[in-house]
């Protein structure tokens, strides 16, 4: 089993930046694949970044050349840096987890298996 836990949420201005961190902790394969997500009222969940554990990562569009999705320490910590926030970036922002036995199915929108409660970034104009 799995556990998550995300920090480094909070209220930020249009511009500013913020780090989310993600600290898993328990069953620790070789190939894993981690990701954020967000969730916000009307867009439902959407896939922001994911990172296989050999360090490949995928981005969806809209955060392109403003997110960075990282790992340290084989995965027991994931970030997320998030530079140039703007208003519709504002959402629920959860980390995720699965194991992934084959990479060469890596992609951006993996299925994980295990999550985060999630962390609240308020971006305000």
């Amino acid at each position: 089993q799995v556990q998550l836990l995300e920090s480094g949420g909070g209220s930020v201005q249009a511009g500013g930046s913020l780090r989310l961190s993600c600290a898993t902790s328990g069953y620790r394969p070789d190939a894993y694949c981690g990701g954020w997500f967000r969730h916000s009222p009307g867009k439902g969940r959407e896939v922001v970044a994911t990172i296989a554990s050999a360090g490949r990562a995928n981005y969806a569009n809209f955060v392109k050349g403003r997110f960075s999705i990282s790992q340290e320490n084989a995965g027991r910590t994931l970030y997320l840096q998030m530079n140039n926030l703007k208003p519709e970036d504002t959402s629920m922002y959860y980390c995720a987890f699965a194991l992934m036995p084959n990479p060469k199915y890596f992609s951006l929108n993996y299925e994980m298996n295990h999550w985060g409660k999630g962390t609240n970034v308020p971006v305000s104009s």
